[in-house]
């Protein structure tokens, strides 16, 4: 692999030997790995160095895992205020160091309100699409006209619903790729993205993978548990404990289930693959509850879950994965995530459509009721007659609230002052709903109309 994280200097001398294998021209580049960090992306439009818009959004999993394969929080929900205000000054030195005119990216790291920048790219990142269409600002058109001389007003308002939180989420092809581990890492696996929207990250998070094809499973149902390292037990403990309050059978492997016990929850051991294989009983083999789809959800995360392994190495870890993916089995390998799917599934209600669901470059104006945009008065310019009022009665009973009256009556038409007072005349006191009045305007009569409606004579 291009990329990888070493742990040890017998890792990095096997890494470098491989890579010299490659090519003995290029470089190596080693960059320091900060572990248990939050990583965070901003994505920027600057003029002349000088930053006219900028928009900051949080990764769900820690840093070490691509963020094309990361899930995108925005607006950010966790993310200290005093972290905030560093990225923003350290943007806009970066952006007046490079003089940036144009769009660019940052992916800054996070810990203990310590920020250190990953990496600056001087153009657009796959997060542009998603933080232009939650933001409701258009940030590859402004970076267009700064990069064109086109004047450009510097951060245009942004007027964003109550209770709004977007999630983009990674879509992965992993039952296409025969062998592949379905794991996250430094390299980029995912082929694909889906973004939703909810009234917190929790709904938005479950639509987005409803979206990428995961089923939702009920209460009742039985989950499957491998954790790998102890800090993780520890951290996925509450999460599991509320698995149980609400209801899901639990299995797990033979140290996730030993810890499990003991916490006080109950959980059925299944054995693992290579003891499986003799004969023991179906009810207690992990590889037949995998095969015959008696598992609703795999939660798997390996020991060393902070870099992908080699294809050839068929741990026992691999090979569950890899059948859950086969078996088309709902997959989660984050601790990250899990937390948040498993809170996600806790607070759960039934999915309403929302306004929130959707983005249209259109405006949508909720109205009272029907419109009715050429209505026929029979006699809409003669005097002492009641079509008015019986039109629009009609109207209001077929649930139109507004109509816009016709100029073209049987006799006469809304040509002039004259008709149209008449016509005023006819409704006052006889409209039965909202109206308006239409005109006929031609060379002969704009002038006079000028004065009465200045609008249709124009």
């Amino acid at each position: 692999a291009a990329m990888n994280v070493v742990y040890s200097s017998d890792d990095l001398s096997n890494y470098l030997s491989q890579a010299t294998a490659v090519s003995r021209e290029h470089p190596v580049v080693i960059s320091k790995y900060i572990e248990e960090a939050k990583e965070i992306e901003m994505d920027a439009v600057a003029l002349d160095g000088k930053l006219i818009m900028h928009v900051i959004s949080e990764h769900v999993e820690n840093a070490g895992v691509h963020s094309g394969d990361a899930t995108l929080v925005l607006p950010p929900q966790d993310l200290d205020p005093a972290t905030v205000r560093k990225i923003e000054l350290a943007t806009q030195q970066i952006a007046n160091a490079l003089n940036v005119t144009g769009p660019f990216n940052i992916q800054f790291i996070a810990k203990n309100n310590d920020i250190k920048v990953i990496e600056c790219n001087v153009r657009a990142s796959r997060s542009f699409p998603f933080v232009s269409k939650v933001m409701d600002v258009d940030l590859i058109e402004m970076a267009t006209l700064a990069m064109l001389g086109v004047h450009i007003d510097p951060y245009p308002p942004i007027n964003l619903p109550k209770n709004y939180v977007a999630v983009k989420v990674p879509q992965f092809s992993f039952s296409r790729l025969s062998g592949a581990d379905p794991i996250l890492g430094v390299e980029m696996a995912s082929t694909g993205e889906v973004a939703c929207f909810g009234r917190d990250k929790y709904e938005a998070y479950l639509k987005a993978l409803i979206s990428t094809g995961i089923t939702i499973i009920m209460p009742r149902k039985n989950i499957l548990l491998s954790i790998g390292s102890f800090k993780e037990k520890n951290e996925m403990l509450p999460s599991v404990r509320k698995l149980h309050e609400m209801g899901y059978n639990l299995f797990a492997t033979s140290g996730t289930a030993d810890y499990i016990q003991e916490h006080g929850l109950p959980v059925k051991y299944l054995v693992s693959l290579e003891e499986s294989e003799h004969q023991l009983k179906s009810e207690y083999s992990l590889q037949q509850h995998l095969a015959n789809n008696l598992i609703d959800l795999y939660i798997n995360l390996p020991s060393k879950n902070r870099y992908r392994r080699p294809a050839s190495y068929m741990s026992r870890g691999y090979r569950t994965r890899r059948m859950a993916v086969d078996y088309d089995i709902p997959l989660i390998t984050n601790v990250k995530c899990a937390k948040l799917f498993i809170e996600a599934l806790s607070r759960r209600n039934d999915f309403e459509i929302l306004n929130i669901d959707y983005k249209t470059s259109h405006k949508r104006v909720s109205l009272p009721g029907l419109i009715n945009v050429s209505a026929f008065v029979p006699h809409v310019a003669e005097s002492d007659n009641d079509d008015f009022a019986q039109i629009t009665k009609a109207s209001l009973a077929a649930g139109f609230t507004t109509i816009n009256i016709l100029p073209l009556g049987f006799n006469e038409s809304l040509r002039n002052a004259t008709t149209i007072e008449v016509a005023h005349n006819n409704s006052r006191n006889n409209a039965h709903c909202d109206f308006s009045l239409s005109v006929v305007v031609t060379e002969n009569n704009a002038q006079e109309l000028m004065a009465v409606v200045p609008d249709g004579a124009s």
